[in-house]
């Protein structure tokens, strides 16, 4: 897919497949084409090249099938003013023409801790609620694919928490699940695969444990009884009097680090190691930071 916006090129040429029943993450600073590539996935764009399907429907030749195929949870928090919580959801299930769908309303509504406010109106809620709100606009006709865009910005943590159980639990049962967030543990937790974006391309597509692995390291924070020597200082990412954090490419190299500081006749105090984290692979392939 190609997009481009006057002199910008939002995506230059992206193309993937995210499987059925996957948990998929989409990552990326900000303005590398996340939300454009979106924007195009829901029918809200039209790409200037390339096509895009939803269980096989394409989205702009098929377009009815293919939304009634997505769930959509939109970074903006866009909502009616003039409607209850339960007639929000209601409306919402009335535009895929769903009739007598209170009981999947208040199922979503109790895992996503809206029951208590099904009878308040939308402009009455706080911003952590609306956004409960348009997660379960995105699920109210129980798409097989659903996009989450930034679902937990502004959400406390106890949401949070019950939100992806519940996301969690209809990956289990085979729906289909896009994640794009800035909370990179969200994504090393909860997504099999990622694609890291970088202006409009893809910098790196994998299974999260594959990125890791590659692209990442050990840190290992020391505290030495001495100066390391000139040798060790490719490996030094930080150093604070006797306390020095060096990176290992894996963790493998440990040994021989340990056997070099032997060899050198540095003592060691102290020794901790921090695993490899999505942060580290994010930074290094996208330049983030």
């Amino acid at each position: 897919m190609r997009k481009r916006y006057g002199a910008l090129q939002a995506l230059d040429g992206v193309s993937l497949a995210v499987e059925q029943g996957e948990f998929f993450g989409l990552l990326g600073p900000n303005g590398a084409g996340k939300t454009t590539l979106i924007s195009i996935i829901a029918g809200l764009a039209r790409a200037d090249a390339g096509r895009v399907s939803v269980m096989g429907a394409d989205v702009a030749g098929d377009y009815r099938r293919a939304r009634r195929m997505l769930g959509v949870v939109p970074q903006e928090l866009v909502f009616d003013p003039f409607f209850t919580v339960r007639e929000t959801l209601r409306i919402q299930s009335g535009y895929f023409g769903i009739r007598g769908n209170d009981a999947w309303i208040d199922e979503v509504m109790e895992h996503l801790d809206l029951t208590a406010k099904a009878g308040t109106n939308m402009r009455a809620l706080s911003g952590g609620m609306k956004r409960r709100v348009l997660v379960a606009q995105a699920l109210v006709h129980k798409p097989p694919v659903i996009v989450l865009d930034e679902p937990t910005a502004g959400v406390d943590v106890e949401l949070r928490q019950g939100l992806w159980q519940f996301v969690r639990r209809l990956n289990r049962e085979g729906h289909t699940v896009v994640l794009t967030t800035h909370y990179l543990e969200e994504a090393e937790l909860y997504c099999n695969r990622i694609a890291m974006l970088k202006a409009g391309r893809i910098a790196a597509l994998d299974s999260t444990r594959n990125l890791l692995e590659t692209f990442s390291g050990l840190q290992v924070r020391l505290r030495l009884d001495r100066e390391l020597p000139e040798g060790f200082a490719a490996r030094v990412l930080s150093k604070e009097g006797p306390l020095v954090t060096l990176r290992l490419g894996a963790a493998r190299e440990l040994e021989g680090l340990l056997a070099g500081l032997r060899e050198a006749g540095i003592g060691i105090v102290e020794l901790e190691l921090e695993p490899p984290d999505l942060e580290d692979v994010f930074l290094r392939l996208t330049g983030s930071g």
